[in-house]
Formats: structure tokens, C-alpha cells, sequence
């Protein structure tokens, strides 16, 4: 026998009694779940027991205002890819700004209007299951890829990725919040899918000499920036190209090092090889790859590199 489909769970958080029965009611019509609260602690307590596939919050409330709360769920692990729409009586565009940079993806005006509501939440529901799924897939390849926003703000990461940036007890907070300057910074210059860079925080921590850098994989369709942590020495990308190309250990180094545009003399200094040796495996690497130039070459390898 076929269980019924799961339903998705809201957390509707907010100090209005008569608000939070009228959410509740919209979302039951709706086939959602509501979980409610009165305040920002009790939304966190119920959030930690039972994840939420989208919170609803209300931006002024006592105690804890909407802003914080938001910002203490996106710093937990298991909470820090839920969606959270805003629900606000504001009208400056500022306070808007302060819930979109908590951590916010959406906002709605009180009095709230049920059939908006649902639209809303029914879109950031699919977008955070297009994420998911993603974020599953590259957790089974042992991806260490996370995702933040524009502006570098911390969404979500697969295991593999808070391991090699150490992101645990205290240092937590410091090394997100430098990575988020590093990200920003380098989105500023607009990286295509493909392009790398050095990340400079020393995120393994003291005694471990592991230098990362970043390959920028693109956007996702929730509006997340996706990237993808790998080790200077190129290892990872080049069995990569090795596995997904049938390339044998040394054809897959050389393509690595064509498609950062490396000479052939380049490439010879770095593996230690001679540029005729070089020729002669990028010769191998064309035949294989069935392209007639560095150029397709280049560009088969960066679509692998990026996909995988």
C-alpha cells in the first residue's frame, strides 16, 4: 500500500494570535503543514527538534525581532538552506534590505493576502527542492561544493566542503564571514562557470598546509551561487578528466593545465616534462577527445570539470 504523499511543513512565526490563525487556516486549505510559534527562541527550539521546509516570519516581534532570528537559523548547519519568506508591515525599502541580508529570500506585506502567500511559498518550496537535490547529487559524488548569494552570505555546503574549511566551534562565524568578503569580491568581477580562484583564508586551520581554490559552477535555479572547493595541485580535477574522459593519468594532467591556457613549455616546467613529451600526450589527449585544437580541447575539459 502507497503512503500518502509527505506534506511540506511551514513554521509560522509570529506574535499575533488572530495572524497566526489565519496563516494556519491558508495553509491547511493549501494541503501544508503549520507548525506556529509566538517568538524567535521557540521558532529556533522547534526548528532544531523538527526541520521546516520553509519558515514564515514575522519581522517585529518583542524579545527577538524577526532580523535576528533569521540570522540564528542560517547560522545552524541543518537550517542554513530553509527558505524564509518575511512577513512585514514595513514599507521601507531599508527594512526590506535588512531581511533579504539576514538570510531572507522573500517578503510579504500584512495584512497578508492567503492566495499571494501560497503563490510564494509554493515557488521557494520548488526552488529549495531543485537545491536539495543538487546539494544530495554532489554530496554522493563527495563533492565539496557549497553555495552562498550574491553577496557571498552563507547558504549551504556538502560535508566535504565544511571539513576542508574547518567550519566548526568558535571559528565558525570568523571564517565564514571571510569567505563571504572573499566571494563577494570575486563575483564583483563576474567569473564565468569554469573560472577559479586562490582562496587565501588558510581555511584547514594551523598545521595543516592544504591550499583551495574555488571553481565558480554557476547559479542555481533558487538564485544560489555554487561553487565547488578543490586543492591547488589540480589532483582532484585532473582523476576527474582522467575517469570521465578515459584518459590515462598523465594525458588527464596535461588537458588539465591546456584548459587554465598554460603553454606547452608551461606545462612541461610543471610536470617536469619536456614540451615535445607534452605534444605528444596532447596529440593522444586530441585523438581521444575526437577535437582538432586546444580550443575544443580546452572547452571539453571546463564543461567536465564544471558538470562533474
Amino acid at each position: 500500500m502507497n503512503q500518502a504523499a509527505r506534506k511540506d511543513v511551514i513554521l509560522v512565526v509570529d506574535d499575533s494570535p488572530d495572524s497566526l490563525g489565519m496563516i494556519h487556516h491558508a495553509l491547511d486549505r493549501a494541503g501544508l503543514t503549520a507548525l506556529v510559534a509566538l517568538e524567535g527562541e521557540q521558532a529556533l527550539g522547534i526548528a532544531e527538534k523538527m526541520v521546516p521546509d520553509l519558515v514564515l516570519l514575522d519581522a517585529l516581534m518583542p524579545n527577538m525581532d524577526g532580523f535576528e532570528t533569521c540570522r540564528r537559523l542560517k547560522r545552524h548547519p541543518e537550517l542554513a538552506a530553509v527558505p524564509v519568506i518575511f512577513m512585514t508591515g514595513l514599507t521601507d525599502a531599508e527594512d526590506v534590505v535588512r531581511g533579504l541580508e539576514a538570510g531572507g529570500v522573500d517578503y510579504v506585506t500584512k495584512p497578508v493576502r492567503p492566495d499571494e502567500l501560497i503563490a510564494r511559498i509554493r515557488v521557494h518550496l520548488n526552488n529549495a527542492r531543485i537545491t536539495r537535490g543538487a546539494h544530495t547529487a554532489l554530496d554522493r559524488l563527495g563533492q565539496a561544493a557549497f553555495a552562498t548569494d550574491r553577496a557571498g552570505r552563507w547558504r549551504w555546503a556538502t560535508p566535504g566542503a565544511e571539513e576542508r574549511l574547518a567550519l566548526h566551534g568558535a571559528d565558525r562565524e570568523p571564517r565564514l564571514a571571510a569567505l563571504a568578503t572573499r566571494v563577494r569580491r570575486w563575483l564583483d568581477h563576474q567569473p564565468a562557470p569554469g573560472d577559479q580562484s586562490a582562496l587565501d583564508l588558510d581555511p584547514a586551520g594551523p598545521g595543516d598546509g592544504a591550499e583551495l581554490r574555488l571553481r565558480y559552477l554557476g547559479d542555481t535555479a533558487a538564485g544560489e551561487c555554487l561553487f565547488r572547493l578543490l586543492q591547488r595541485d589540480g589532483e582532484e580535477e585532473s582523476e576527474l578528466l582522467r575517469r570521465q574522459l578515459h584518459l590515462t593519468r598523465r594525458e588527464a594532467q596535461v588537458l588539465l593545465w591546456i584548459a587554465q591556457g598554460k603553454t606547452n613549455r608551461e606545462i612541461g616546467q610543471i610536470l617536469d616534462l619536456s614540451p615535445r613529451t607534452v605534444n605528444k600526450h596532447l596529440e593522444q589527449v586530441f585523438r581521444k577527445l575526437g577535437v582538432e585544437n586546444r580550443t575544443a580541447a580546452a572547452g571539453m575539459a571546463l564543461r567536465c570539470l564544471t558538470s562533474g
